[in-house]
């Protein structure tokens, strides 16, 4: 029989460790050609769109998808887990809570690779839902001393600030401009609803690490053609998704200041097959799309350990 894991349960289980550990996993995988991701489709419809993406590891045993509908009344995220051996469905599991947390530890992946070694000051852009996994997943990759944070509402980034600092132990500032709050940054995290660039290439300086996660469709972008094409080094997480979905990406190709030919797939990078860095000063940038493969590796650890300790509602066939 399936199992049912509502928002609580994926919330009561699941840790940012965990994730890491996941998303790392199945990037790995990817680049040894086990695991196969397939991009996000999209059906629009007045008042909002269905959205629907999967994946499958064979040699895990699982294959699954990520399905939601957004629109004026907010999103809602399901994920599909099925046994590739005959087993049918596994799981149903509720993941908004699941997806922000394996969205965080994407970032923060890409940061274990990508960024300097150091004890950074960090600079997140976004006071959101998101935004709280970005910090966190980077202060477990990384010693963080300190961090600040910019959105467009001054009480969000205040409250921001305020959780943020109890929970990590280190001072969270809030910031009065973008430009502000990535000044003197070594790690950035973007991630915000922007149609517009919030992050602008005369702020990017040498040796910077970028996160942009925000931005997954053609309309949207948080950086701008120039911050792109300063970065020495790009990387995302599945490079067929990005061509037809990441615009950060997609503005600074079509006008000709980079190649689609130097966006490097995270897991080349993780496997040391491509360096995530070769210099100090250079820098970098991961484009998160948010892909299927991570929804799925994120789920399989839920359902262990949701049998282990009896958690979840069986689902009658």
């Amino acid at each position: 029989m399936a199992l049912y894991l509502t928002e609580a349960e994926v919330g009561e289980l699941l840790t940012m460790d965990m994730a890491l550990e996941a998303v790392e996993e199945v990037f790995i995988a990817r680049a040894a050609g086990e695991v196969v991701n397939h991009p996000r489709q999209r059906i629009h419809f007045r008042g909002g769109s269905y959205h629907l993406m999967a994946a499958g590891w064979p040699d895990r045993g699982i294959a699954g998808s990520k399905s939601y509908v957004a629109g004026r009344n907010g999103t809602t995220f399901q994920v599909l887990l099925y046994g590739t051996g005959g087993e049918g469905l596994l799981a149903v599991i509720d993941a908004n809570v699941m997806g922000q947390v394996r969205t965080g530890a994407a970032t923060g992946i890409a940061t274990r690779y990508m960024a300097r070694w150091c004890e950074p000051r960090v600079a997140v852009i976004g006071s959101g839902f998101q935004a709280r996994t970005q910090l966190e997943a980077i202060a477990k990759v990384r010693e963080a001393t300190s961090a600040a944070v910019y959105s467009r509402s001054p009480e969000r980034r205040e409250q921001f600030a305020r959780e943020m600092t109890e929970r990590l132990e280190f001072a969270v500032e809030p910031a009065d401009s973008a430009e502000a709050c990535v000044d003197g940054a070594d790690i950035v995290a973007v991630i915000t609803s922007a149609r517009d660039p919030v992050l602008l290439g005369d702020w990017v300086k040498d040796g910077m690490h970028i996160n942009a996660a925000g931005a997954n469709g053609w309309s949207r972008r948080e950086l701008d053609t120039r911050a792109v094409a300063k970065c020495d080094v790009i990387a995302t997480d599945d490079v067929d998704q990005a061509k037809i979905e990441c615009a950060d990406l997609m503005a600074p190709v079509e006008a000709g200041h980079i190649r689609w030919e130097q966006v490097l797939n995270l897991g080349d990078v993780v496997t040391g097959r491509l360096p995530g860095r070769t210099e100090e000063s250079d820098i970098t940038l991961f484009e998160s799309q948010g892909v299927a493969m991570e929804d799925i590796a994120v789920a399989h650890r839920l359902l262990q350990l949701a049998r282990e300790r009896g958690v979840g509602t069986e689902l009658n066939a």
